[in-house]
């Protein structure tokens, strides 16, 4: 498995520069930076050359999150939406393909985050939805980026809450690169046994986000690693393991994803990279064994 983490921990803005962290990541510990797709939406090809040449350089693997806003959703009735969202996504997708990115996860098969004061027609919508994302995971197979779709708690998501719902959802767009995505920080509040779902979910997970319960850095809340580790070992999981916490309030970041307080607890950036390295090193740890030694690792 490889270990990574997503730039948001140490931003406020989802559309910030992101090159700066490639060095970082590859500093701490890290084998991958996440990136979000909003820093793609008005970059070059020159730019998107240059993103690639600095990961290579480092040798850092990048990934793709990406939250899709109203207007880019696949599961809506206005057919001038659809169309706008299939365009979004293919061009997004040929951008991952220039920049050697195989993997593409969020609620990229809806919108996020929810507005719930508006009704919700979730069987209208997942009809959509499988209909939609059938037709952009074609595109993603033919740039060779998995299409993982992220299982999301109901207060973030209506679609998707479980991963028994994700994999019915998967087995019916019946494309090889649409995949189940699980993150553990989701899978807490929704799954009745988080290790029944990863060992359900088996060889159709195709990325996996890691977050503690209070969404601070593994090690810092009370998911049990061990046995999560040891269920992915079980289904043979060998791709990403990227860690996406978030600690910071304020900004989009903070005002998105809900956090009211400062979790970091006023850390400095060189704190946030200590917990950072620290935790990679646990979850290394924690996933690779019984028999490993956490020594090494420091």
């Amino acid at each position: 498995m490889k270990y990574g983490i997503y730039f948001a921990y140490w931003e406020q803005e989802w559309g910030v520069e992101q090159k700066k962290y490639i060095a970082k990541v590859k500093e701490l510990g890290f084998d991958i930076l996440e990136i979000s797709c909003a820093m793609l939406k008005n970059i070059s090809n020159q730019e998107l050359l240059e993103l690639k040449k600095m990961a290579d350089d480092n040798g850092i693997i990048l990934t793709a999150g990406y939250g899709p806003n109203d207007q880019e959703n696949l599961a809506s009735d206005n057919p001038e939406i659809v169309k706008h969202a299939i365009n979004f996504y293919t061009d997004i997708l040929k951008k991952l393909e220039i920049l050697n990115i195989h993997t593409f996860g969020g609620g990229i098969y809806s919108y996020w985050p929810v507005d719930y004061s508006k009704s919700i027609d979730k069987v209208g919508d997942w009809d959509r939805s499988v209909k939609n994302v059938r037709t952009v995971g074609k595109v993603a197979g033919n740039c060779g980026v998995d299409y993982c779709l992220e299982v999301l708690n109901r207060f973030e998501g209506y679609l998707l809450n479980t991963c028994m719902e994700c994999k019915s959802f998967v087995e019916e767009v019946d494309i090889p690169a649409v995949k189940i995505m699980l993150d553990t920080f989701h899978m807490n509040i929704e799954e009745d046994n988080m290790i029944d779902a990863i060992i359900l979910a088996g060889d159709k997970l195709g990325h996996f986000h890691v977050g503690e319960n209070n969404r601070r850095l593994p090690g810092k809340g009370n998911l049990p690693w061990y046995e999560i580790g040891a269920a992915l070992r079980k289904i043979g999981y060998d791709k990403n393991i990227v860690m996406e916490p978030f600690v910071k309030s304020g900004g989009g970041v903070g005002s998105d994803i809900k956090i009211w307080r400062d979790l970091s607890k006023g850390a400095t950036i060189q704190r946030l990279d200590e917990d950072a390295k620290s935790s990679v090193a646990y979850l290394r740890y924690v996933f690779s064994g019984p028999n490993s030694d956490y020594s090494a690792e420091k």
